[in-house]
C-alpha cells in the first residue's frame, strides 16, 4: 500500500478467497503469532513440468464437510522446517498464492499442512499482512461475511 493510504481492517477471523487455486470462500484465522501463513492440504504430490517444481494436492475448504473436495495445483517456491504451535517440526511445501480480502487482493506465501483437526483451514500469518492490514482481536469478519 502507498503512503497515505489507510490500512485494512481486519478481525481475528475473516472469509478470504484465493483465486489462483479455485477457492471461492474459506474461513481464515488471522495470526500474528504466526509468521507464515498455512493451508490445509492432503494428499499433496510434487510433480515438475516446464522445468518448474510444482504441487498438486486436495483440501477441504470448509469447516466439518470433508465431502467438498477442491483440487489444487500450485508452483513449489520452497520448502520450510516450520514449528506449529505445541513446538514440533514438519517439513512443508511453501506456495505463493494471491489472496482475495474486502475487495483487495496481493500475493502470499502460504505453507501446506494437514489442518483437519484444526478449526480454520487457513491461518494467514503476520507477514501476508505486514503493512497492509492491522487486527482487532476482539472483532470478526470486519471485511464482510461469508456469501451463500
Amino acid at each position: 500500500m502507498n503512503a497515505g493510504k489507510s490500512k485494512l481492517s481486519l478481525g481475528w477471523r475473516e472469509w478470504v478467497s484465493l483465486p489462483d487455486l479455485g477457492i471461492d470462500r474459506i474461513k481464515a484465522k488471522v495470526d500474528t503469532g504466526a509468521r507464515t501463513s498455512a493451508l490445509h492440504a492432503f494428499e499433496v504430490t510434487p510433480f515438475v513440468e516446464d522445468g518448474k517444481d510444482r504441487v498438486k494436492f486436495l483440501m477441504h475448504p470448509t469447516q466439518n464437510d470433508d465431502d467438498h473436495v477442491v483440487t489444487c495445483i500450485a508452483d513449489v517456491i520452497d520448502t520450510r522446517t516450520v514449528k506449529d504451535s505445541g513446538g514440533h517440526a514438519e517439513d512443508r511445501y511453501v506456495i505463493e498464492t494471491r489472496l482475495s480480502l474486502g475487495g483487495h487482493e496481493w500475493p502470499i506465501e502460504a505453507t501446506l499442512t494437514a489442518r483437519d483437526d484444526m478449526l480454520f483451514r487457513m491461518l494467514i500469518g503476520r507477514t501476508a499482512i505486514k503493512s497492509r492490514a492491522i487486527v482487532d482481536p476482539a472483532r470478526s469478519y470486519l471485511v464482510g461475511k461469508a456469501k451463500p
